[in-house]
């Protein structure tokens, strides 16, 4: 008699909040002021900033096993910065940095398109947040497959569209904020403040077209699967009220 098989175990979830600190905020806050001559100095400044995102990549893919797309962004974006601070290069090349980078990640939507897993799955459709296998299931019933590839295609479209907004505005304000020699104090100064301001002010307009491609992605799966939203969220496991051991015995006469 063979013995029955049992699903794979799921992967752990991410935690979003840890990522962002690990991918973003600490990298530029250590290569902003950390890496000053008055503290870890631009070399083991660099080398500290990206031990986050390295770091946080072979946690999340020993936790998960699987490559982390925004880990190795961050690892990517903090060693270009800190290669071009180490050679002293203009602020011109910064802003070509802070360009390119959102840039590529559109065309790589693009590119991702016609594969088996693309960037959008792991960007929108992502199991953490929906349950992609009661949705997956509703649409195999309904027939909806053709549908629900052309909705996933028109939601990589606007990714990619609202990252290549954040790659001009992102080349625009670099090239207006960053003016001082490479090296200086002021320099430093002026990329600490490149930096929060992409954090701050240039990710609004590029939050907002990712959020439209999400309300346009529930709203097309809504219709494709006849689910409701609150059907197609993942929804946390329950907890049970009680256990039998809690219970007692019998009924209380």
């Amino acid at each position: 008699m063979t013995e029955p098989t049992h699903p794979a175990p799921k992967p752990k979830a991410e935690n979003l909040l840890l990522n962002l600190v690990c991918n973003v905020a600490l990298p530029t806050a250590i290569m902003s002021w950390g890496s000053g001559t008055r503290a870890l100095g631009p070399k083991w400044g660099l080398l500290v900033a990206l031990l986050f995102p390295l770091g946080y990549g072979i946690h999340d893919f020993i936790q998960r096993r699987r490559f982390n797309f925004i880990s190795g962004i961050g690892f990517v974006s903090v060693l270009i910065t800190g290669g071009f601070g180490l050679m002293k290069l203009d602020g011109f090349w910064f802003a070509v940095k802070d360009g390119a980078l959102p840039a590529l990640i559109g065309v790589a939507v693009l590119a991702s398109m016609r594969a088996k897993e693309p960037l959008v799955h792991e960007m929108l459709y992502n199991p953490q947040v929906i349950d992609v296998e009661r949705v997956d299931a509703a649409l195999t019933t309904r027939g909806t497959q053709a549908g629900f590839v052309q909705l996933m295609h028109a939601s990589s479209y606007l990714i990619a569209a609202a990252m290549f907004l954040s790659a001009v505005l992102n080349y625009g304000f670099a090239r207006a904020i960053i003016t001082s020699p490479a090296g200086t104090e002021a320099f430093n100064k002026e990329l600490a403040k490149m930096h929060w301001v992409s954090l701050l002010g240039l990710s609004i307009p590029t939050m907002a077209m990712m959020f439209y491609a999400l309300w346009r992605l529930f709203k097309g799966i809504t219709g494709l699967t006849g689910l409701t939203l609150d059907e197609i969220l993942r929804q946390p496991p329950a907890k049970n009220a009680e256990t039998p051991a809690q219970t007692g015995g019998g009924p209380v006469s």
